[in-house]
């Protein structure tokens, strides 16, 4: 079994008192048993931000059994063609709960003015497309963009590990 891995869930084991560390570990530990742990370009350049080398990252990634494993021309494209449906659906002023992805718009108490969204980057996409074209199944915690945009990809909830 091959299991695509987000940051957050390595984030939930690197930072100190994350309140999902311990989910998030047993979630990882569970899916190596299971096989490999990969993670593709764009969470391992979120990761270099939390380490002080790049040497020591790969050490990490190592002594954790994942391995970067790269993009290929599929995933890319089907990155950019699910971001660009997104990016189309996209309303000024309406928002998506990440959790049960509820639509509302948004004002401004004051002056009634509607609030803008940034649109999600496409580092989102890019991570979701690698793991349907590359893995089993893709650890996460939010669910959001995949839940809505890759309803076939198998996302495994840090939230809830029992799920693995």
């Amino acid at each position: 079994m091959i299991t695509a891995v987000d940051t957050t869930v390595i984030l939930d084991v690197l930072i100190p008192d994350e309140p999902f560390r311990l989910s998030s570990k047993n979630l990882l530990d569970l899916h190596l048993s299971k096989g490999k742990l990969i993670l593709c370009e764009i969470v391992f350049a979120e990761l270099a931000a939390q380490f002080p080398s790049e040497p020591e990252l790969r050490l990490f990634l190592t002594e954790t059994g994942m391995r970067l494993d790269y993009s290929n021309e599929k995933s890319l494209y089907i990155a950019g063609t699910r971001w660009a449906n997104y990016a189309k659906k996209a309303n000024k002023g309406r928002f998506i709960c990440g959790q049960c992805n509820q639509v509302f718009a948004a004002a401004c108490p004051k002056c009634a003015t509607a609030f803008t969204k940034r649109l999600h980057v496409l580092g989102d996409f890019l991570i979701g497309a690698h793991a349907l074209v590359k893995a089993d199944c893709l650890l996460a915690r939010d669910l959001g963009i995949y839940k809505t945009y890759f309803r076939d990809l198998k996302v495994v909830n840090s939230n809830n590990p029992s799920a693995g």
